[in-house]
């Protein structure tokens, strides 16, 4: 398992297994929520509490490193109707803008993550740093996707 291209592979099926595992613990919560409610008439905070927890880290995990380029959302209307050198041009553009403003907004996060230390989920006891620190997570992974799709763009390889 040498190759790159084999063990970006792998890490990708990886992350797509962790978001599964993520999906199903956040459904297995919502049935038991909806349980204790309606069958037993009792508060499901804990069960209400990863729901939401497991729906936060699934959506940010699987923007990071499940989310492939192809799959992004833009506007493909104009994107399509141009020329490759325009495409370039936008790609270098798009991916400049959101590398200077994710690079600029990460040092502000990083604070206020770690500066959530101080306070705990209501239910699960988590610390919110430790809740929270997919979003550093997250950011970090945007800026490698960016900085990667700038660099080919700058190359002359950009994405039809």
């Amino acid at each position: 398992m040498s190759d790159p291209g084999k063990i970006g592979g792998w890490l990708h099926r990886r992350a797509e297994n962790v978001a599964v595992l993520m999906l199903a613990v956040m459904f297995g919560a919502f049935l038991v929520q909806i349980a204790s409610r309606y069958l037993f008439n009792l508060p499901g905070g804990i069960a209400s509490e990863l729901t939401i927890t497991m729906w936060l880290w699934v959506v940010l995990w699987g923007a990071a490193f499940v989310l492939r380029e192809r799959d992004e959302i833009r506007f493909d209307v104009i994107y399509s109707a141009v020329g490759p050198r325009p495409r370039r041009l936008m790609t270098l553009c798009a991916s400049a803008v959101l590398l200077v403003l994710y690079g600029y907004s990460l040092p502000a996060v990083w604070d206020y993550v770690t500066f959530m230390k101080v306070q705990k989920s209501s239910y699960l006891d988590i610390r919110y740093d430790w809740l929270y620190s997919i979003y550093i997570i997250f950011v970090v992974a945007v800026l490698i996707r960016y900085a990667r799709i700038f660099i080919r763009a700058v190359l002359g390889n950009v994405p039809k």
